[in-house]
């Protein structure tokens, strides 16, 4: 028995979809590692209780720092674009929270940097409010590290790939962290839109959309870059393709960075049988019902998509790329990023 709602859709279902290939399907995923996060901020004192936490935020973490100040008897402040729909929007102002919502811009890196700077504004006028930096602090981590016990426990000690949306780099960095303290073996495959900069693919803008959640235009100190081993670059139409084969084929209706991880995902386990692939569902579909879904005639089929592999990242292309990171760290230097990261200067780990 659960004694907030917060605790019950923490953790993800585990669902087989083929002989080796599973899906960890959240319906919101970073409420775990945000649950983990207050209660340590406030065990440690770092915040008090009735402190106001804030953070940047046009999606899952929002609703998931508003669920984990309810259930803490905190205040909550989000700083947002324009582009919170409705339904999160009404949720989070009826749990209590406060938004503010940004000026439209015509870039999501402007879009970005206008939030971080309205959030240092209010931090200059309101000391007593704890911002989260859910890019930055590695508190973020910690909340993986029971996902990564439950995915250890069921799929046993086959070996075993975890293919993820990169995003602020807490859910795949903190689940390849846990797992890889029992199996330096475990395998990380991160999942990038074009025109991230992330991985060094800002110089692409793909005619679709960015992919919200999975990719960003500002650095994100949260992303170790050695924790991967591969990283894919998925555009818009064939996330859309992913999304779409995912609940015709198999009945889960998930989000549009979903669909860009069952894209790579049956790849690797269609080519791999030796190992056990599992991605990461970071979200129901109901956000994507227009964007997405409304347009299924236009999927493609997956079974007829294919990467194109590149040695360097001045080989990327649309709509789908892989390159093998080799866990090596990115020199983000404009002039290295058409390096390959084998041949980049590394840099002190995170």
């Amino acid at each position: 028995m659960h004694t907030h709602i917060a605790d019950a859709i923490k953790a993800p279902d585990l669902v087989r979809l083929g002989a080796n290939l599973y899906v960890a399907r959240f319906e919101t995923m970073k409420v775990y590692s945000t649950l983990v996060a207050v209660e340590r901020l406030l065990a440690s004192g770092r915040i008090r209780p009735g402190a106001t936490l804030m953070d940047s935020s046009s999606g899952i973490y929002a609703y998931a720092l508003a669920l984990a100040c309810h259930k803490y008897g905190l205040h909550c402040h989000i700083v947002g674009s324009k582009t919170v729909d409705r339904t999160l929007m009404l949720q989070l102002r009826i749990l209590g929270a406060t938004i503010e919502q940004v000026e439209p811009q015509a870039t999501l890196k402007m879009d970005q940097s206008l939030r971080v700077a309205r959030i240092r504004e209010l931090l200059d006028s309101r000391p007593d409010v704890h911002w989260m930096q859910q890019y930055h602090d590695d508190i973020h981590y910690d909340g993986y590290e029971p996902v990564a016990a439950l995915l250890a426990e069921t799929l046993g000690d086959t070996a075993l790939s975890v293919v993820g949306g990169v995003g602020s780099g807490c859910s795949t960095g903190g689940l390849a962290r846990a797992l890889r303290a029992h199996d330096a073996a475990v395998e990380l495959i991160g999942v990038q839109p074009f025109g991230s900069m992330t991985f060094g693919c800002q110089h692409i803008e793909d005619p679709g959309i960015i992919i919200a959640g999975i990719g960003s235009s500002i650095p994100f100190r949260n992303v170790r870059h050695r924790l991967y081993d591969q990283i894919h670059w998925v555009s818009f139409d064939y996330g859309l393709s992913g999304s779409v084969a995912l609940l015709r084929e198999h009945a889960v209706f998930a989000g549009l960075s979903t669909g860009c991880c069952y894209l790579v995902a049956a790849r690797e386990a269609a080519r791999r049988p030796e190992r056990n692939i599992v991605f990461l569902a970071a979200d129901t579909g109901h956000r994507y019902v227009e964007g997405v879904f409304a347009h299924y005639e236009q999927a493609l089929d997956p079974r007829g998509l294919e990467p194109k592999s590149i040695e360097s990242l001045d080989e990327l292309a649309l709509p789908w790329s892989a390159m093998a990171w080799a866990r090596a760290d990115f020199v983000t230097d404009p002039d290295a990023l058409a390096a390959s990261p084998r041949d980049a200067a590394l840099v002190a780990a995170h």
